[in-house]
């Protein structure tokens, strides 16, 4: 028991300050940042101490931290902050590979022809292959929760959201390599 509380440490000191500066960036308020990264690491403990082991355990906790913050915000109906000014729309869930606002001018303007292509790439889409992607990525809805409320068989939603990411990799590919050149 002692190896796995030194393993749980272990991790709770890489990943708290990043971890924590991530959740601050998307609330705001510090107090609520506090309490879902508390939950965060609550749960982890669980988990870990449920299944030994988590393999990816950074990955594991900014998901859950992700899953935390949207469910913060569909209970107080209140939107994440506004990034670079926009409305608060469907890419701010998507936005979290992107570069800090904090990182400087080149990041921001790097940051925003993303967000705008993404944006664009979402609106090309057809319907169903947007609603998918966007329950699924933006909600967290599981296909079989969707599959349910539409009455569509799983593997038709699946196959619309591998359509969906297929042609957002593309689109936005082109995007990347510009902005490296």
């Amino acid at each position: 028991m002692t190896e796995q509380n030194s393993d749980i440490a272990a991790v709770f000191l890489r990943e708290r300050s990043r971890l924590g500066n991530f959740i601050l960036r998307e609330v705001a308020d510090p107090s609520a940042a506090e309490d879902i990264l508390q939950d965060v690491f609550h749960e982890f403990v669980q988990a870990w101490r449920l299944t030994t082991t988590i393999e990816q355990a950074g990955a594991w906790l900014f998901r859950v931290a992700r899953n935390r913050i949207v469910d913060r915000f569909r209970k107080k109906k209140e939107l994440p902050l506004e990034q670079d000014g926009e409305d608060a729309d469907d890419t701010l869930r998507l936005d979290l590979a992107l570069p800090s606002q904090e990182a400087g001018p080149e990041a921001q303007y790097t940051r925003s022809v993303l967000l705008q292509a993404l944006q664009q790439a979402l609106e090309e889409l057809s319907t169903p292959q947007r609603e998918v992607f966007l329950a699924h990525e933006l909600e967290g809805r599981s296909f079989k929760e969707m599959a349910a409320d539409s009455g569509l068989p799983v593997n038709t939603l699946l196959a619309r959201k591998r359509q969906a990411v297929l042609h957002l990799r593309a689109r936005l590919q082109s995007v990347y390599d510009e902005l490296e050149n």
